[in-house]
């Protein structure tokens, strides 16, 4: 529901300098559309190019109340905190958006839609776009997409929220800049609010996550040469369940590994490590040909998190890894995804 014409606020509070803004700031660095205020009362007032590093004009400011003048028609709810709840605070910040005039698009598992205070205030040609609800007519998953003609490239990490949209997005890019009829398939609430489109995984019931998942791929796979799937969770993360029906739904043909230089173990479950990227090459690979009962699917590349390195330093953890798996590395990010489609081309 999100469109390329539409003025965003993005609520944000604490989310610039915390850990729970990666919905936020990946709506910064890739929707289409203007993003004209973020609202973080603890940033309210400094630069966002100088907190985020984009390029992006937009004030940060204290309130909804203090954006109104610039505009906006949609509130994006833009935190992303463990379990996906809508933090009780914030609930005014919401109420009061939708008094103005301003629609919003809500990615938390609460749904804006049940509370009849909110609905009430609702006036002709204004909506709540819950995304996290499960599609409707799903089927368990049967392979067909393994039928399909198009490539179909699969975004898998070493962890959660390293990076596997972003690579999937700038994979999706490259591909249109070389005439590639391409498609970028969402999976997760900030990939919602780019595409405008796609499906929310976590919100779907385990026994029909890969049906929802091949309903998707089916649905572009027709039409497209490409299409750029994007990654969740981690087949090495216990708090994952997402990984394998995607594996499964969309039946890559190639994967992506998605990894944060020098990273050693979870980020939230620091006890685990995380293994030697040849072995998690190795698991990815066994797992998505299913030892034999689908076609072999290559680990083409892999795709380098260098954001919080030296440019310098980022440029030698790529050759490191590059030695190390043999493979093709580089950080679709920072330095474009070409050597990444050229090695899924290849």
């Amino acid at each position: 529901m999100l469109r390329s014409h539409h003025r965003l606020a993005i609520l944000l509070h604490g989310g610039l300098r915390g850990d729970r803004g990666k919905t936020g700031l990946a709506v910064l660095r890739f929707s289409e559309a203007d993003v004209v205020a973020v609202i973080d009362h603890e940033a309210a007032g400094e630069s966002l190019a100088e907190l985020t590093g984009l390029a992006r004009t937009a004030p940060i400011v204290g309130s909804v109340a203090e954006a109104l003048p610039y505009q906006p028609d949609v509130l994006v709810v833009g935190i992303a905190p463990t379990g996906g709840a809508l933090p009780a605070a914030w609930r005014a910040d919401i109420q009061q958006a939708i008094a103005a005039g301003l629609s919003v698009a809500n990615g938390l598992h609460t749904r804006l839609m049940a509370d009849p205070e909110l609905v009430a205030l609702l006036r002709p040609g204004q909506w709540l776009w819950d995304m996290r609800q499960e599609p409707a007519n799903l089927a368990v998953g049967q392979g067909l997409a393994r039928h399909l003609s198009c490539l179909r490239v699969l975004t898998v990490g070493t962890d959660m929220a390293i990076g596997k949209m972003s690579t999937s997005i700038a994979l999706h890019k490259a591909s249109q800049a070389q005439g590639l009829r391409s498609k970028f398939l969402a999976s997760g609430q900030a990939g919602l609010m780019i595409a405008g489109d796609g499906i929310a995984l976590d919100a779907v019931r385990v026994d029909f996550a890969s049906g929802a998942v091949e309903q998707m791929v089916l649905a572009f796979g027709r039409t497209h040469d490409i299409l750029h799937i994007e990654g969740q969770g981690s087949l090495i993360n216990p708090s994952s369940t997402a990984t394998l029906p995607l594996i499964r739904g969309s039946q890559p043909t190639h994967l992506i590994l998605v990894h944060r230089a020098h990273q050693t173990h979870l980020s939230r479950i620091p006890e685990i490590a995380i293994p030697p990227l040849p072995e998690v090459i190795r698991l990815y690979e066994v797992v998505a040909a299913g030892t034999g009962s689908f076609a072999p699917t290559p680990v083409a590349a892999i795709a380098l998190n260098t954001a919080h390195l030296t440019e310098a330093d980022a440029h030698a953890a790529i050759a490191h890894i590059s030695d190390q798996t043999g493979l093709p590395c580089t950080d679709p990010i920072r330095f474009g995804a070409t050597p990444l489609l050229e090695a899924i081309l290849a």
